[in-house]
């Protein structure tokens, strides 16, 4: 492998690794542009092992939005990644897959949450919920850079504690 591949290629998994922390900010954050912009045109996700629906980014958003409201605290911690680079005569491809472990504490919102919005972080709320497992992410370059083409989630488990126990 060239000098010049190497550094392509290390540029390219450095792209990768911010694009996947990008989606977990997203998330957390409920920035739905943003969400929307980690996505090739004809991006897919599948959140069905979590109990949730398969789709284009468009659906998937919507889908999102009202379910993710409902937790006005969560975190997406997003390790492990392993990133696969498809190659093409020695040369890295356009094409890329990433396996990475997640953990994802939230907090349900108590009364406080309303239709217009999550609950206040600091009023009283419901139980905690945590999950965990693992992402399938297919990455493909495009002229905006590296773009999520489908994520797939793989649920492992989940704990729902209940306030104060």
């Amino acid at each position: 492998m060239t000098q010049r591949a190497e550094h392509s290629t290390v540029m390219d998994r450095l792209a990768i690794d911010d694009l996947i922390t990008g989606y977990a900010i997203a998330l957390d954050d409920g920035d739905w542009p943003a969400y929307l912009s980690l996505f090739t045109d004809d991006g897919r996700a599948d959140y069905r092992s979590a109990g949730g629906i398969e789709g284009d980014t468009t659906t998937i958003t919507a889908w999102l939005t009202e379910v993710l409201h409902h937790f006005p605290i969560r975190q997406h911690l997003i390790v492990n990644r392993r990133i696969a680079l498809a190659r093409q005569d020695g040369a890295p491809g356009d094409t890329a897959t990433v396996q990475a472990d997640y953990l994802n504490p939230m907090r349900l919102g108590g009364p406080a949450a309303t239709d217009d919005g999550p609950a206040d972080p600091a009023a009283p709320t419901g139980p905690n919920y945590t999950c965990a497992g693992r992402y399938a992410f297919t990455a493909r370059r495009t002229s905006d850079g590296w773009r999520l083409a489908e994520v797939v989630v793989h649920e492992k488990w989940r704990e729902v504690v209940a306030a104060g126990e």
